[in-house]
C-alpha cells in the first residue's frame, strides 16, 4: 500500500474548488439531461462516457490501463474495482432508489456527512490523518452549515412505506463514498490517470447492463439533453474522477472530503443564476458555518498556505 505522506499544497486547494464547482453544476445538467433519458440510463451513459474519455486520454498519453501482471498488479486492480463500485455503482444505485421515498434534500445532507465517515476511517488506516478534536469540531460545523443551507424540509417525513429503509440507503451511499476514498489512498503506487480509467471502466461494465435491464433506451432525445449528457460524462464523471484520485493520493481522503461541503453551495449558486431557482433564506449563515468549519478543520494547512512555504 502507498506510504507517500500527505501534502496539502496550493494546487490541491485549487483542484478541490474545481471539483466542488464541477459537481455543483452537475445537478443543473442532470435536470436538463432528464428531459431526454431516464435516471438509470443517464447514470450509465455518464459513467460510460467518462470511462471512454479517460481511456482515450490514457492511451494518447501512453499509460493505458494498469498492468495485469507484475508487482502489486492484482492489488491495484482490486483497488480499482472497489473504487468503481464504491465511488460510482453502489452509491448511484442506493441514491436512485432511496430518493424515491425520502425528502429531496435528505440525500444532500447525507453527502455532507461523508467527511464524518472519512475522519475515523482515515484515523485508523491512513498514517498522519489523525482525528483531532479541532478537526472533528470543524467537520461537525461544516455539516451543520449544509443542514442550514438545505433547510428543515430535508428531514420532513414523507409517509412513504419504505422511508426509513430509504434513509438508510442514502446514509449507506455516503459510507460507500467514504470507504472508496480510503481505498483510493491505500492503493499501491500506479499512474493516477491509469487508475482513474480502470475504476470507471469497471463501473461502466458493471452498471450499464443493470441499467439497460431496468430502463428502456429513449427513442428520441432533445439536443440539449444530449449536450448535457456529454458534459456529465466528460466533466463531473471523467475529469472529476481523475481530479478526485489526484487529490486523495496527494492530500489525503480527509482533505478531499471537504468537497462535500462545497457541492451544495455551488449547486444553489448555479441553480439560482441559470435556472432562476429561489435563493435559500439561510444562504449567508450556511456559507459562514461551512467556511468556518473548513477553516477550523484545516487550520494547519491554511497557515502553511498563507505563509507561502508550500510550492505547486
Amino acid at each position: 500500500m502507498t506510504d507517500v505522506p500527505v501534502q496539502i499544497r496550493p494546487i490541491n486547494w485549487l483542484k478541490l474548488a474545481t471539483l466542488g464547482a464541477i459537481w455543483g453544476a452537475s445537478f443543473m445538467f442532470v435536470t436538463v439531461a432528464l428531459t431526454g433519458v431516464g435516471p438509470m440510463v443517464l447514470v450509465a451513459t455518464r459513467i460510460t462516457l467518462g470511462a471512454v474519455f479517460l481511456l482515450l486520454l490514457a492511451t494518447v498519453k501512453g499509460v493505458g490501463l494498469p498492468p495485469l501482471r507484475g508487482e502489486n498488479a492484482g492489488t491495484i486492480w482490486v483497488c480499482a474495482a472497489v473504487m468503481g463500485l464504491l465511488s460510482n455503482v453502489i452509491p448511484f444505485l442506493l441514491l436512485s432508489w432511496g430518493q424515491q421515498y425520502v425528502a429531496s434534500g435528505f440525500a444532500g445532507v447525507c453527502m455532507a456527512v461523508v467527511p464524518l465517515f472519512v475522519l475515523p476511517l482515515a484515523h485508523v488506516f491512513i498514517p498522519g490523518e489523525s482525528m483531532s478534536l479541532r478537526r472533528s469540531i470543524g467537520f461537525l460545523i461544516g455539516t451543520m452549515g449544509v443542514g442550514v443551507l438545505i433547510g428543515p424540509a430535508a428531514f420532513a417525513a414523507t409517509g412513504e412505506e419504505f422511508e426509513n429503509l430509504a434513509r438508510l440507503a442514502c446514509v449507506g451511499a455516503a459510507s460507500c463514498y467514504a470507504v472508496g476514498s480510503i481505498v483510493t489512498r491505500l492503493c499501491p503506487k500506479v499512474d493516477m490517470l491509469s487508475l482513474s480509467a480502470a475504476a470507471l471502466c469497471i463501473a461502466s461494465i458493471t452498471f450499464t447492463p443493470f441499467a439497460l435491464m431496468n430502463e428502456a433506451l429513449p427513442t428520441e432525445m432533445p439536443w440539449l439533453s444530449i449536450l448535457a449528457l456529454v458534459y456529465l460524462g466528460i466533466f463531473p464523471t471523467g475529469i472529476a474522477q481523475l481530479l478526485l484520485v489526484q487529490v486523495i493520493r496527494d492530500a489525503g481522503p480527509v482533505f478531499m472530503s471537504l468537497v462535500n461541503y462545497q457541492v451544495p453551495l455551488w449547486s444553489v449558486i448555479f441553480g439560482t443564476v441559470f435556472l432562476a431557482e429561489p435563493l435559500p433564506g439561510g444562504m449567508l449563515g450556511a456559507l459562514a458555518l461551512i467556511l468556518f468549519g473548513v477553516a477550523l478543520s484545516q487550520l494547519g494547512a491554511l497557515r502553511r498556505l498563507f505563509s507561502g512555504r508550500p510550492k505547486l
